[in-house]
């Protein structure tokens, strides 16, 4: 059954978020002011080449963590960008020993993903918390323009060691999402259920394991399942510096539609077009270097 589509101005959306975690923050000082310590990891990844053919892939990273008393607050940003450039050559002359060579090349972008996330937790006991939670994202490639997300969560403190740390999240969302290609038989915005992880492991004195995993359920339409995945392996050369390898799954079991052209036979463009799917999973491996402030 096909519901209505309605739009929520994202900005609107996610300010509101961000005004209710700054009024718990806002609460918390006002009961106990403590002094706050705060961290900030940058990250940078870059690669590019050249000559027969171009690509550029950009990848930026932020993440800022404050902490005090028994509450904390972190603020991500992150935006992988990726372009490729095919060139073609083609002779034109009368014969094989007169001619010009003629260049002729197609930019297409290959990755275009953008977040920014929001999240307080506040320590109920040594081994659980509460918190809230926003997320903004956009990936064009995968067919999302526009995807937000706000929700209140419970976690389960496992190991929490300086060699080891493990713990798990449950909570309900309310996600409202843009398609670049609507599809008129998804509902917006709706109602899910979320489920995640965060596993840490010092693997010597300079090498750290990290495992994220987000599952999000649509509990409108079942079938609509997403998760994400994020693995990395980070190397100490510092006390500020690392390099770090990270590989990240997104996976969505209904994924996003494209429109594409319609050819017949292949290679004679017929004028229309036709709505598919597009894949459900995608994967981002990246190499950077991690500043730590």
């Amino acid at each position: 059954m096909c519901r209505r589509i309605r739009r929520t101005p994202v900005v609107v959306t996610f300010a509101a978020a961000s005004l209710v975690a700054a009024g718990a923050l806002a609460a918390e000082e006002a009961e106990a002011p403590k002094a706050k310590v705060w961290s900030d990891a940058a990250e940078l990844g870059l690669v590019a080449t050249d000559g027969n053919s171009e690509t550029l892939t950009l990848g930026l990273k932020n993440t800022l963590v404050g902490k005090w008393g028994k509450s904390s607050y972190t603020l991500g940003v992150g935006a992988v960008r990726g372009e490729s450039t095919t060139f073609y050559r083609v002779a034109v002359g009368p014969d094989p020993g007169d001619y010009d060579v003629v260049e002729e090349s197609e930019s297409n972008v290959t990755a275009d993903l953008y977040y920014v996330d929001n999240a307080y937790a506040r320590t109920i006991t040594d081994r659980s918390y509460w918190g809230a939670a926003a997320r903004w994202e956009r990936n064009r490639p995968a067919g999302v323009d526009n995807r937000t997300s706000l929700g209140g969560l419970y976690g389960n403190v496992w190991f929490d060691r300086k060699d080891l740390g493990f713990r798990t999240e449950y909570g309900l969302t309310a996600t409202w999402e843009g398609a670049v290609v609507e599809d008129p038989a998804m509902s917006d915005p709706f109602l899910g259920f979320r489920f995640g992880w965060l596993y840490r492991d010092l693997l010597g004195s300079h090498t750290t394991f990290t495992n994220k995993l987000v599952v999000d359920e649509n509990l409108d339409e079942t079938s609509d399942l997403r998760s994400d995945m994020l693995t990395t392996l980070a190397v100490a050369m510092s006390e500020k510096l690392a390099l770090q390898v990270s590989l990240q799954f997104l996976y969505d079991h209904e994924p996003a539609l494209e429109e594409i052209p319609l050819e017949f036979p292949r290679g004679t463009p017929t004028g229309d077009r036709v709505v598919t799917g597009l894949d459900d999973l995608d994967t981002i491996f990246t190499a950077s270097l991690v500043v730590h402030f």
